[in-house]
């Protein structure tokens, strides 16, 4: 062999040579984006920070703990799921979800669910589930637990702490969307709901302070239905009109208690009623008539009945529904473009395929004014 081929010999095999260095570069990156997601694979950091492998998109798939079916349902995933909590079967008034899929309840039974309840291995197991989406009810060891046990992928959701706009919600919005092979779906959502916020938001942002209604809502659900005293600090609907929260003078932060002297020294301009405790006001009120009589809201007719959304943690929907029907109560002006009614259907609409305003309306009462003639 000549000099000259030698010469080329050499250089063709150092080429091969830096030519398998980069391939084998190229397969350690190869080598870790198959763990990410590797065609029928993905690796998903739930809202517990957890790293759990999954199958992708997942065909059959269970929610168990507050909140976790109705994320799932806005997120497209109604028609995968294979069984639901006892609990969810029980009690699906005021939950728009169940009006919007009644064929869920027709489906297995994977455990009691409710507040407290442990997870039934056995029965979510029975069902063959590609993951368990899960809110509320574990925490990590609980959720690494009942993975272990059951063998399948658990992805912890999550609701955060602000109702009915929070990034928790969003990000478990796009964790399921992921997993179920609804991406485009999931961020649709969060755009939609972007968009009510934003909305809300700029119909508000330049009125001042002191030139906006003190308001305040009574009889809100916590853990069972409650009076007029039962209220909420950093309220959601109130706080995504900026509505001025008599309540927020507490000091804290969401469900709390107070004494109906309290109300009397606030005296609001306004009072919204949920109407998930309203027979418990007027059977108070047939009781106290001069407490009532004595509130400046009650005496100018600006108490309002509005739907109540916690069920089982919230119903995104409805709390979204309840901020455009405060802010067309409070800031009637900024809102003369909106009908309440419409924009509910709209919102329950998008959110989960049927208009439902008219079903919650009939179970509650809907978008009124309560007077005192109203309570006798």
């Amino acid at each position: 062999m000549g000099f000259g081929l030698r010469k080329t010999v050499a250089a063709l095999a150092l080429v091969l040579l830096f030519a398998a260095f980069i391939g084998g570069c190229g397969s350690a990156d190869s080598t870790k984006d198959a763990a990410e997601q590797n065609g029928d694979k993905a690796v998903i950091t739930d809202m517990l920070g957890r790293k759990v492998e999954v199958s992708v998109p997942a065909e059959r798939l269970v929610a168990i703990g507050p909140g976790a079916l109705r994320l799932v349902c806005y997120a497209g995933g109604a028609e995968k799921v294979v069984g639901i909590e006892n609990f969810e079967k029980q009690h699906s008034v005021g939950r728009p979800y169940i009006l919007a899929h009644p064929e869920l309840k027709n489906l297995p039974t994977i455990g009691q669910g409710g507040p407290d309840s442990a997870p039934d291995m056995e029965k979510l197991v029975a069902v063959k589930p590609d993951v368990i989406f899960a809110a509320y009810l574990l925490d990590k060891s609980r959720a690494d637990e009942l993975q272990a046990k059951t063998g399948i992928p658990v992805i912890v959701l999550s609701y955060g702490e602000k109702v009915p706009f929070d990034e928790d919600v969003y990000e478990s919005l796009k964790l399921i969307g992921r997993v179920t092979g609804k991406e485009e779906r999931a961020e649709m959502v969060v755009e939609y709901l972007e968009k009510c916020r934003k909305d809300l938001m700029k119909r508000t942002g330049d009125i001042p302070k002191d030139e906006r209604p003190r308001v305040y809502v009574g009889a809100l659900g916590m853990k069972g239905s409650h009076g007029i005293e039962s209220t909420a600090a950093e309220y959601g609907p109130f706080d995504a009109v900026g509505a001025v929260n008599v309540a927020d003078e507490t000091g804290s932060s969401g469900s709390i208690m107070i004494e109906k002297e309290k109300l009397l020294s606030w005296d609001p301009d306004i009072i919204f009623i949920d109407e998930g405790g309203l027979p418990l006001v007027r059977e108070d009120y047939r009781k106290n008539k001069k407490f009532y009589q004595s509130l400046k809201a009650f005496k100018n007719e600006r108490v309002y009945g509005q739907i109540p959304f916690i069920f089982y943690t919230a119903n995104i929907d409805t709390a979204v529904a309840d901020a455009f029907f405060v802010g067309k109560v409070v800031f009637p002006e900024q809102f003369k473009d909106v009908d309440p009614v419409k924009k509910a259907d709209e919102i329950y609409g998008f959110m989960l395929g049927k208009p439902l305003y008219e079903q919650m309306a009939e179970d509650f009462g809907g978008f009124k004014k309560i007077t005192l003639k109203n309570l006798e």
